[in-house]
């Protein structure tokens, strides 16, 4: 299987001439030195630079970040080596350390050691705990030393390369190199060890073009890879993929593959000159150095070769070549998974595979496991990794049958039986790629076709690109995901068997009613899986969402890129790994999933029969659910959120549901609402008692009002005085004619200029009394003028013409008050037509009224207080006459 080495550019910059870059592990971070003398960092996330150090005058060739000191060890043709702190920018350290240019450093990964290389012919080893103390000079090359890299393996061993035409290994503690390696023509340039564990490799390149793989143990070159056109200035195995990477001074990169030594991919990217490539363990991230400026590309596949097989709980995973295997049932039962968390696993090693897996998958039955890679396939037994069968194989994929598979070799497929080849054939269309499941499918550059297992026959042509093809567990829905996004169709396979008797049913497409499309969802899948009808997958914005009937329902964020594994019913958990191959796990319920895919198939019986196994954390997302599908009644059975039962019952207008649920949260909001709907539907007793217990005064009074509940307004005026509501208590006793209880308002509050003002218009009699708290409360308030310019009625009649007129009225409405019946309205004199100062002279020249002098400051109770009467009829026509001020402080006033 060719590797699938897709290149994505990750950051492109200009600059001066890079001769040296590194990549920091944990910031993405590029370290970049420059011919200029200069050292930058850029972020390839941002594409910005971050920041930069003004080294030397001279070229800059050595740069590495020591990340457990936050340090930026540089070396330049001055011969010196800086630290940096590359957080502050500060210079921490600079010491000579070699006679000539600095070609090259490397950082010890455990101690607290440097490597540096230099024209001078020597290497040098540094301890920076010892104050960068020299602590070990290393010659034996007779020609400068270009570059020097550490054995990954043993990290006491070191290799050099120089333009001596030799490599050396050498150990810590000896100054002669353990020994030497020759076969370049030319001048070494790089050199680089192979970081697995199989093999005991070195490469080199020279500038005789040539890039030499060498077995360090029995110290012989194993292979020479040609095709550079110029110098090769770099040379680095990449530490995730089975590729060795080679840049040149032809402005060229060469990716090889490390196992068959094939050249895979060349890349030119416009920039003259490559120096320098680097690569970091964990990533796929490369990083280029140019005449011209930097690169950062990203190859291969993000998706590990990783599989799971549910029913028993095993993993299975390559970490290069190595098989490893978890087993989730040997979890104890006291740990508790906890969602998102690392799951702790024992790994179990497997063995090791004959190829670079690429594609890892388990058959449907979880007993085989087949490994994809450098155009092989291997499948092997789940259990103990015994070799079943083998191949040659760009693709393979299996049947719903696990004794069914195909393979894809160039243009025709092949389909093996019990491992044996049972059929070959080359679709008419071509093939780009193959899927397996319930049928067997075909992309071609016309689009994607379905073919029956048994018989290769067509059953339909689709026009669609997929990118992964997910059939359900009963093949009856499938799920096409395209790169931008997927199709949910439903499988008719009665349409099938009808086709088989009748012709007429099969067109050159195939059969029309194979498919049913039941959605079509802009959504990009990463990785997906069926449970029943519902369908889990994780998208290209790292959430975990499933769907069921054309519902998406998210189950959680992501803060990385996940791949899901699968499914454990057992344990209602989904289980997911990363690139790292952690795994981490969410809970997710059987029974929410099979109750949801009941509702969409609106099999409420089903559905009722699953809910008791629901678990009551659970509820409310299902009853949610149910609300957005429009099955509100289902949904208030359902939830066990008070709130949410609220608002439903709400909606349903379930007055006695909202009722008992509105006492058991006593919340002022909820009261509201629950007097709104019962207004709607006319129960104003229900309305009474809920504005009453939100103590909604005002829109109690519009309902008093409405229903000539007398009573009420009285209740209303009392409890809203009590809580300190005042222009709703003087309005409810205004209403019901209580004008004492509003004069006493106002002065509790005291409100005493518009108590006299309200005396003057409705109760005459009493204005002596409040002129008089007026005048006491100006005087509180060392405004002793103001208060003798007020004019009392009472000491000066003259200024006020008819006042005893309207203190006579005032007695006379008092004693000929009376209720009228709302059914008079019509024939009723409204109150502005009236002028009942006329009325009670008319009535005292008949002798029907007698005025009785009472001491004006005397207080006034107000009679038949139990009457609802309306205001208007104890108001007066009289009018507030200005007030005229002398500007003398005596009190004289004058006339008009």
């Amino acid at each position: 299987m060719p590797l699938r080495l897709d290149v994505k550019r990750k950051l492109s910059v200009r600059s001066d001439r890079v001769k040296c870059v590194d990549i920091h592990p944990n910031e993405p971070w590029i370290l970049v030195t420059l011919f200029n003398g200069h050292a930058h960092i850029y972020n390839h996330e941002t594409q910005q630079l971050v920041k930069t150090f003004e080294i030397c005058n001279v070229p800059v060739r050595a740069g590495k970040f020591v990340v457990r000191k936050n340090w930026a060890i540089i070396g330049s043709d001055d011969m010196f080596v800086r630290i940096y702190n590359y957080n502050t920018l500060e210079r921490l350290h600079q010491f000579e350390a070699h006679s000539d240019y600095i070609r090259s450093i490397a950082v010890h990964p455990t101690q607290s050691y440097i490597l540096t290389s230099s024209d001078d012919m020597t290497i040098k080893l540094w301890d920076w705990d010892a104050k960068w103390a020299l602590k070990q000079t290393f010659e034996g090359h007779i020609h400068y030393v270009m570059h020097i890299a550490i054995n990954p393996k043993d990290n006491n061993t070191f290799a050099s390369a120089s333009l001596d035409r030799t490599v050396k290994v050498w150990q810590l503690g000896s100054s002669q190199p353990n020994f030497t390696l020759e076969g370049h023509e030319k001048g070494a340039n790089c050199v680089d060890y192979y970081p697995g564990g199989d093999k005991p490799y070195l490469v080199s390149g020279g500038d005789d073009r040539r890039i030499k793989i060498w077995d360090y143990q029995n110290k012989t070159c194993v292979q020479t890879l040609e095709g550079h056109a110029q110098n090769i200035s770099s040379v680095i195995f990449h530490p995730e993929l089975p590729i060795i990477l080679s840049g040149s001074e032809d402005g060229t990169i060469k990716l090889w593959h490390s196992n068959t030594y094939r050249l895979e991919s060349t890349l030119n990217y416009g920039l003259e000159r490559c120096w320098s490539i680097a690569c970091l363990q964990g990533s796929n991230n490369v990083a280029l150095g140019y005449d011209e400026g930097t690169m950062m590309i990203k190859l291969g596949r993000e998706e590990p070769a990783m599989s799971m097989d549910a029913s028993s709980g095993k993993i299975v995973w390559a970490k290069h070549c190595e098989i490893q295997q978890v087993n989730l049932k040997q979890l104890s039962s006291d740990q508790q998974l906890n969602d998102g968390e690392k799951v702790p696993l024992n790994v179990k090693e497997l063995g090791s595979c004959e190829i670079y897996p690429q594609t890892l998958s388990h058959s449907p039955n979880g007993r085989f496991v087949v490994v994809c890679g450098d155009g092989e396939y291997i499948i092997y037994t789940a259990l103990t990794l015994r070799n079943k069968s083998y191949g040659n194989a760009m693709e393979f994929v299996w049947s719903e049958d696990s004794s069914e598979y195909a393979i894809r070799d160039g243009n025709s497929v092949k389909i093996f039986k019990n491992f044996k080849e049972k059929k070959t054939f080359k679709p008419e269309t071509g093939i780009d790629a193959i899927f397996g499941g319930h049928l067997f499918g075909v992309r071609s550059n016309s689009g994607l076709t379905f073919y029956d297992w048994e018989t290769t026959s067509l059953i339909r042509r689709i026009e669609i690109a997929p990118k992964t093809i997910y059939w359900s567990q009963t093949g009856e829905l499938v799920c096409i995901a395209t790169e931008e996004s997927y199709y949910i169709l439903r499988y008719n396979s009665q349409a099938i068997v009808a086709a088989s008797t009748n012709k007429d049913l099969v067109s050159e497409d195939g059969i029309e009613d194979a498919f049913d499309a039941l959605s079509e969802i802009s959504e990009v899948i990463k990785t997906g899986i069926w449970v029943g009808d519902c369908f889990i997958y994780t998208n290209s914005l790292n959430r975990i969402n499933y769907y069921v009937g054309g519902e998406i329902v998210t189950v959680s964020h992501l803060d990385r890129v996940m791949y899901l594994l699968g499914y454990v019913s057992d344990e209602n958990r989904l289980y997911l790994g990363d690139k790292d191959m952690s795994i981490v796990s969410f809970g997710l319920s059987r029974s929410v999933l099979e109750y949801q895919t009941a509702v969409m198939r609106k099999d409420f019986a089903t559905a009722d029969q699953v809910l008791p196994a629901i678990p009551n954390g659970q509820r409310t997302r299902v009853a949610h659910f149910l609300e957005k599908q429009g099955f509100r009644q289902q949904a208030l059975a359902v939830t066990l959120d008070t709130e949410h039962k609220f608002e439903l019952a709400l909606h349903l207008e379930n007055l006695q549901v909202c009722h008992e649920l509105a006492v058991e949260l006593d919340n002022e909001q909820k009261w509201l609402q629950l007097s709104d709907v019962a207004t709607k539907q006319g129960d104003f007793s229900l309305v009474q008692e809920c504005l009453t217990r939100a103590q909604s005064f005002g829109s109690l009074i519009l309902l008093a009002s409405a229903s000539s509940d007398q009573q009420l307004m009285s209740t209303i005026g009392e409890q809203s005085r009590k809580a300190g509501q005042f222009n709703i208590a003087f309005l409810s006793s205004f209403v019901l004619g209580k004008l004492e209880q509003c004069l006493d308002i106002l002065i509790e509050n005291q409100r005493l200029p518009e108590a006299a003002f309200f005396a003057r218009t409705y109760l005459p009699s009493q204005i002596n009394r409040i002129v008089g708290l007026w005048r006491d409360k100006l005087k509180e308030l060392n405004m002793e003028r103001a208060a003798q310019t007020l004019a009392n009625p009472t000491d000066y009649e003259n200024l006020f013409p008819g006042f005893t007129d309207t203190k006579k009225t005032e007695q006379f409405l008092k004693q000929n008050k009376k209720n009228t019946s709302a059914r008079n309205y019509p024939v009723q004199l409204p109150n502005w037509e009236r002028n009942p100062i006329a009325e009670m002279k008319a009535a005292e020249e008949n002798g029907q009224f007698s005025y009785i002098p009472i001491q004006s400051n005397q207080r006034i109770t107000d009679d038949n207080e139990d009457n609802f009467d309306d205001a208007n009829e104890t108001s007066t026509q009289s009018t507030i006459k200005d007030l005229r001020f002398d500007d003398d402080d005596d009190k004289s006033l004058n006339d008009t």
